[in-house]
């Protein structure tokens, strides 16, 4: 790929500069020819008009005699002509060919008139004027010899074409080396990429196209990196949260094999097994359930509800567990109508509330209090917990994460709950935030924006 685009920008480029320079040679050889007619019949002119002055001026032997001696020869050729058409001619023709003259064209000038031609080229120019002398009106036709300039200057126009087409295809294969080697650099970084390294450093300070496009590429990467460490991190937790109740199942299944094993001991182990199972099977619906959500094909069924009455139910329904820990709630809740998916929104509500039970201290207080602004309106879940170290409130809406690992071993629970939580929030677009102290317990502010939700 990177030959290729190498290859297709030095013949772009040379072919740019081979039809420029062809175009630019044609078009100022048009023009210099153009102004070189122009000058060469104004000096043929002005050339034809000392001449005449010199016929005037002089007697005919003499003025023959000074015409056939002057330096300008050697570009003009002269040819006077008598009214029968013999002529006299000056100057060396040098291999030219002259122009022919009529007797027409002879006749209109002896009479006083002027002839201008360009019968050989833009170059040659062929001019009739009168001749007074005194022997009678003559008819001097005065051509331009072409010029050895003409030649030099297209032997100029190639020799500077063909050095303008070198030294521009040396530039060229320079600067595309300069060009295509941030692309080279892109080209094995996403080589070693595909290979797992993400240890790469572009170092690509370009502030062109090239340059954005290598910056967007190390931000690719970045974030590549941090899907690729979670999910290593999803593994892991994976196998660790399987791991554990397979080897649970596993050990008391190889228990109840003993002859001896009493009945009530048989059943406590048949108990663990089935609640082990249970466990995975949960864990499998939260991991389904998650992998839905997140693929956004995940449909809302929107219908119209009321909120505070939802959270009362959830409230009501955990009941048998902050009873049976001594917990009390303390509830502010305003009656607002919401159009949101029940059944999903009622998962919101179920999974923190019940995260509030199990890390509250017995006898504990939690808070649920809804209030509603301009815009949004927000629900607070308060508890008077364990709280959670600063650390682990940035990962606290992970799959799987536990901030009190000490803690989560004496409860259920696989830390999905609270990832199900913020996908689903998300869903409603609105936003799930924690404020915690180690100790002093911790709150979970849920806002729903009132322009989607309001019926």
């Amino acid at each position: 790929m990177i030959r290729s685009l190498y290859i297709r920008v030095v013949l772009t480029f040379l072919v740019s500069v081979i039809a420029g320079t062809v175009i630019a040679f044609f078009v100022s050889t048009w023009i210099f020819e153009e102004k070189f007619s122009e000058n060469a019949k104004i000096n043929l002119r002005n050339f034809g008009q000392d001449i005449v002055r010199i016929y005037k001026t002089l007697p005919l032997r003499e003025a023959d005699s000074f015409v056939s001696e002057m330096k300008m020869l050697s570009s003009y050729h002269i040819r006077i002509y008598e009214a029968t058409g013999q002529f006299q001619s000056y100057g060396k023709l040098n291999g030219h060919k002259p122009a022919m003259v009529t007797m027409e064209q002879i006749k209109k000038v002896i009479d006083g008139g002027v002839v201008q031609d360009t019968p050989n080229g833009i170059a040659i120019v062929l001019l009739g004027l009168p001749l007074k002398t005194e022997m009678g009106t003559k008819a001097m036709f005065l051509e331009t010899i072409a010029p050895p300039s003409t030649s030099f200057v297209a032997n100029w126009g190639l020799i500077f074409a063909a050095c303008s087409l070198i030294a521009g295809s040396l530039l060229i294969l320079v600067a595309s080396v300069f060009l295509v080697r941030p692309i080279k650099k892109l080209t094995k970084a996403t080589r070693r990429i595909a290979a797992g390294d993400f240890n790469v450093k572009l170092n690509i300070k370009q502030t062109s196209e090239l340059g954005t496009l290598a910056r967007s590429f190390e931000d690719m990467m970045h974030d590549l990196q941090q899907l690729e460490q979670m999910r290593r991190e999803f593994v892991s937790n994976v196998s660790h949260e399987v791991q554990s109740p397979l080897t649970s199942i596993s050990g008391y299944a190889q228990a109840l094999k003993q002859v001896n094993l009493a009945d009530h001991e048989r059943s406590r182990y048949l108990d663990i097994i089935i609640a082990e199972a249970k466990r995975m099977s949960k864990m499998s619906d939260s991991l389904l359930k998650l992998s839905l959500l997140e693929s956004q094909s995940q449909q809302l069924r929107l219908t119209t509800l009321s909120l505070d009455e939802q959270v009362r139910r959830v409230i009501v329904a955990l009941q048998p567990q902050w009873t049976a820990r001594g917990l009390q709630f303390e509830l502010d809740l305003e009656t607002f109508q919401v159009t949101a998916d029940h059944e999903l929104l009622n998962q919101v509500w179920t999974n923190i509330i019940g995260n509030s039970i199990k890390f509250s201290e017995d006898g504990g207080m939690i808070n649920v209090s809804i209030q509603q602004d301009i815009n949004n309106v927000t629900v607070r879940i308060s508890d008077t917990g364990i709280g959670i170290p600063l650390q682990d409130q940035k990962r606290i809406f992970e799959r799987f994460f536990k901030a009190d690992r000490s803690h989560s071993r004496k409860v259920d629970g696989s830390g999905m709950g609270l990832a199900i939580a913020k996908q689903i929030v998300s869903l409603h677009q609105g936003d799930i935030r924690v404020v915690s102290e180690l100790g002093q317990g911790t709150t979970f502010i849920v806002t729903l924006p009132i322009r989607q939700l309001i019926s």
